[in-house]
């Protein structure tokens, strides 16, 4: 098969497209033959040589996809080659084939194209598994949400909203912003020309928001805190701002908030599979019913995933950048 390799950590030339060996579908697992990856900011991470593929995993980078069964391993039940599936990776999306742990497996959701399935799965069991299993966003509470028109938060916005909450989004224009309202969000925050803070005080009559997705990590540590409401949830998924922040305890103490802090692809098999299983159970029918959709900004052909990577770094994207293989 041909995939996307990475011979040494640099810029998106780094990425050649070239002839590799199959992969094999081991115990437990499916081979999946590959109609479309997705670009995760874990990949650029990646692709620079500093967040390496958990021991065991496909080297290729690319953390979710879509495409038919190919083959089924020993010990699986409940799939057969040639059902259309997407499924969440622990790496090797960018490739003609995958072997999948079946337990992350997803069938493509009704009302959804196989192409446009291979957006859903990274994104949609980080915002659930964070957003609903951990910071348990309820119906009435408020979400303010960093990063609105990133793949993360076009699909935490309709969700947000699917389940009766209120949403603010940060973004670094108002052409992004536009973008979040058609989503639904309600409260919309220019990041460059506003202070989040400020914002999301007034907009909820001094309260703060209840939940926080946060995808900066310790540049906006003590602002997310500050921005917190009484018993609030800051839920920190990146650390595009930073890995080592000054915490005012106190201020967390005063609120009773609490902090999470996670990733998705280093997570046992188990916690995967509960996480996929979840999302299946409620919010595959969230995406039949025409609430929650994939918002995709373009495809590429998965040879140019140097493309890609351009366009994800430049930020001007809203949504999903999908990878198609030729």
């Amino acid at each position: 098969m041909h995939a996307i390799t990475i011979a040494e950590p640099g810029g998106p030339e780094a990425l050649v497209w070239q002839e590799v060996p199959d992969p094999v579908a081991g115990e437990g697992e499916v081979l999946v033959e590959v109609v479309a990856g997705a670009v995760n900011r874990a990949d650029l991470l990646q692709r620079q040589g500093f967040y390496d593929p958990p021991p065991g995993s496909s080297p290729y980078p690319g953390l979710e996809c879509s495409g038919r069964i190919a083959e089924v391993g020993s010990g699986v039940s409940g799939w057969a080659v040639g059902d259309e599936v997407c499924a969440l990776l622990a790496g090797g999306g960018y490739a003609e084939k995958v072997a999948v742990p079946a337990g992350q497996l997803l069938p493509v959701p009704e009302g959804v194209t196989l192409t446009r399935a291979a957006a859903l799965p990274e994104v949609v069991c980080t915002v659930w598994s964070n957003v609903f299993m951990i910071a348990h966003l309820r119906p009435g509470e408020t979400l303010l949400i960093h990063g609105g028109s990133s793949g993360i938060g076009t699909i935490a916005i309709q969700l947000a909203k699917a389940v009766g909450a209120k949403v603010a989004v940060t973004a670094g224009s108002k052409e992004k912003l536009d973008r979040c309202a058609e989503l639904g969000a309600d409260i919309l925050i220019n990041y460059r020309e506003q202070d989040f803070v400020e914002e999301i005080k007034e907009a909820t009559g001094g309260a703060g928001a209840d939940v926080i997705l946060d995808i900066m990590g310790a540049k906006y540590l003590d602002r997310n805190v500050r921005a917190l409401a009484a018993n609030g949830r800051l839920a920190i998924i990146g650390l595009q701002g930073g890995v080592k922040g000054e915490l005012n305890l106190g201020a967390l103490l005063a609120k009773r908030a609490a902090i999470s802090a996670t990733s998705l692809r280093s997570r046992p098999l188990e916690e995967k599979a509960a996480i996929v299983a979840a999302v299946r159970e409620h919010v595959w029918p969230l995406v039949k019913a025409g609430h929650v959709r994939p918002v995709v900004d373009r495809e590429i052909p998965m040879n140019d995933a140097a493309e890609a990577h351009r366009v994800v770094e430049e930020s001007g994207h809203v949504g999903k950048v999908l990878l198609v293989v030729p």
